[in-house]
């Protein structure tokens, strides 16, 4: 079972596509976070996705008081590359080992396939989840929610 809205989001530490640790509870205080798992990097639908956030990211956060942070099984390297070709400046960050730890954390890994499903977790400054959605692996998120969640903040 995904995490819900209501509760505290649970911290963890990552990777990015620079091998940079990001830990969660670094933004409390400071920013949203709107955290953004992925099954793989260089997919169609993530790609698509991820794509969509890079191009609405300045109407998506509207200020500089929210950070995306997207999350995958995908190791740094493959990240990296991912991220330069698609001009990708959030971070990426590297889910592999313990494989799916953090995605299992948020409830949102796929047992059977070894990746995660599509979820988002909205947190906001107090490290509070405010919003979530979790679709199905084919299954491709509207922007438009994001935005109406974080108006809510």
């Amino acid at each position: 079972m995904a995490v819900e809205a209501g509760g505290v989001a649970p911290d963890f530490e990552l990777k990015d596509q620079h091998g940079t640790p990001v830990k969660l509870s670094d933004f409390r205080g400071e920013k949203n976070v709107v955290l953004v798992f992925f099954p793989l990097a260089f997919s169609g639908v993530c790609t698509g996705e991820l794509c969509a956030i890079r191009d609405e990211l300045p109407t998506l956060t509207g200020d500089d008081e929210t950070q995306v942070v997207a999350v995958s099984v995908d190791s740094t390297f493959a990240q990296r590359a991912w991220a330069e070709q698609e001009g990708y400046t959030f971070p990426l960050l590297s889910d592999f080992w313990p494989h799916g730890g953090v995605a299992r954390s948020y409830g949102v890994f796929d047992e059977d396939r070894g990746i995660a499903t599509r979820g988002t977790f909205i947190i906001d400054k107090e490290g509070v989840v405010r919003w979530t959605v979790v679709n199905a692996i084919p299954d491709a998120r509207d922007l438009d929610d994001y935005r109406k969640a974080l108006s809510n903040l």
